[in-house]
């Protein structure tokens, strides 16, 4: 979490008002700068799942503290299926602060700024080494057996 991109590299998600702004500009034919949808850190499990299944998350970041815990016990799973590197984070309210709620169960990344890339990059080779990579050997010490 120390590592995580600062808030500038990545783009928190757009207030109401930003959002109606934008798409009344497209509206009235005006253009984004890039003409594509501009970059959001996505919230919410069924919008991250989906993501996950369509291999466009390039992050997937997850609450401990969910209740009930059978919400995302899943996702992990679901993650090293599809390859996708996953983290598990202390507080859901942490992650609610960077999408500006009050909580959170999961983020995703799926793009960043060309020159914040690298960062990305290093946070995702930390990740996969810490959680995807070591799944077995963490699997072979739950319960207490051999």
């Amino acid at each position: 979490w120390t590592s995580w991109p600062s808030r500038e590299a990545v783009v928190s998600t757009q207030s109401t008002g930003e959002k109606k702004e934008r798409l009344r500009s497209m509206a009235e034919g005006e253009r984004t700068e890039s003409g594509k949808k501009p970059m959001f850190v996505k919230y919410g499990l069924n919008h991250v799942t989906a993501l996950v299944e369509k291999k466009k998350a390039q992050l997937v970041v997850i609450a401990h503290d969910v209740d009930p815990i059978e919400l995302v016990v899943w996702l992990p799973a679901l993650c090293r299926k599809m390859n996708v590197p996953y983290c598990i984070v202390k507080g859901k309210a942490r992650l609610g602060q960077l999408v500006h709620k009050k909580n959170a169960a999961a983020v995703c990344l799926t793009s960043v700024r060309p020159d914040d890339k690298n960062a990305l990059n290093n946070l995702i080779g930390s990740v996969k080494t810490n959680y995807n990579d070591r799944f077995d050997e963490i699997r072979k010490t739950w319960g207490g057996g051999n």
